[in-house]
């Protein structure tokens, strides 16, 4: 038996998922135990590898989560709100790291998942990568150096397969610019702006969402003054710094107490 931390992978079949069994597969320090879809999924029953169509790893897709968190040290889970709280819960049970990058979730799947955090590690972030991570520290940082004579501008752009909006990291930049601020991004936030608007609030945060082709995801702050402007940008060019992130998320969470933690405990920032 493998001494190697095991992991379960849920909506193996998405984009997400997918580059996550390859970055475990080829990363020599964790392996796969279990790849879980929906009910009623053409991959339920299927060896994973081969349904990617590639080889057999002889790990078969299944639909039923609590015989395959059973076995695993942890979860990665890119899926939608309502499955990540049911997971949540049973991932807790099986005292597996949950490692969440589900994005659009509400106040009440927040204190949901919270109360699993009790009993297990959870690892929740808007996005996993590094850079994104330093590049939430630095514009908590600008935003703290800067008044209101700088509006700060979120700008987004993602796939056109993406479902929420602003995105999860947009948001997190978001939460960053306002506590640099000393308010509550509930109380500043400005989007969805469409027709006679209205001249902009001073000392909000505003976001602007962008949707189209493959686009992975970029990320712009903007801080812009009368007569200067400051971006803050970051650009991911592939999906594998998203699933090297939340395998090393899983990875750390192996010998940590019960709680939820982010990106920034993970990567020591």
């Amino acid at each position: 038996m493998s001494e190697l931390p095991g992991i379960v992978v849920t909506g193996a079949s998405g984009r997400m998922g997918q580059m996550l069994v390859r970055t475990i597969a080829e990363s020599g320090a964790a392996r796969l135990v279990g790849a879980l879809e929906r009910a009623g999924h053409d991959w339920i029953g299927r060896d994973i590898g081969e349904a990617m169509g590639g080889a057999a790893i002889d790990v078969l897709v299944t639909d039923d989560p609590v015989e395959v968190f059973a076995k695993a040290q942890a979860v990665i889970d890119f899926t939608a709100p309502a499955a990540t709280v049911a997971f949540a819960g049973l991932a807790a049970q099986a005292r597996a790291v949950h490692v969440i990058g589900t994005t659009g979730l509400t106040e009440a799947d927040l204190k949901a998942i919270n109360a699993a955090a009790r009993h297990a590690v959870i690892v929740r972030a808007g996005n996993m990568s590094l850079g994104v991570n330093l590049l939430v520290q630095l514009t908590k940082k600008v935003a703290a150096a800067l008044d209101e004579d700088f509006d700060i501008e979120i700008i987004e752009a993602h796939h056109n397969q993406k479902v929420d909006a602003p995105s999860g990291t947009a948001l997190m930049l978001g939460e960053a610019a306002a506590e640099g601020r000393g308010v509550k991004l509930a109380d500043v936030r400005d989007s969805g702006r469409d027709g006679m608007t209205g001249a902009r609030m001073r000392g909000n945060i505003g976001f602007a969402a962008i949707r189209g082709g493959d686009i992975v995801g970029d990320h712009d702050v903007l801080f812009a003054a009368k007569s200067e402007q400051i971006t803050l940008r970051h650009r991911a060019m592939d999906r594998t710094v998203f699933a090297k992130g939340a395998l090393k998320a899983a990875l750390w969470g192996q010998d940590k107490s019960p709680g939820e933690y982010d990106m920034v405990d993970v990567l020591g920032l």
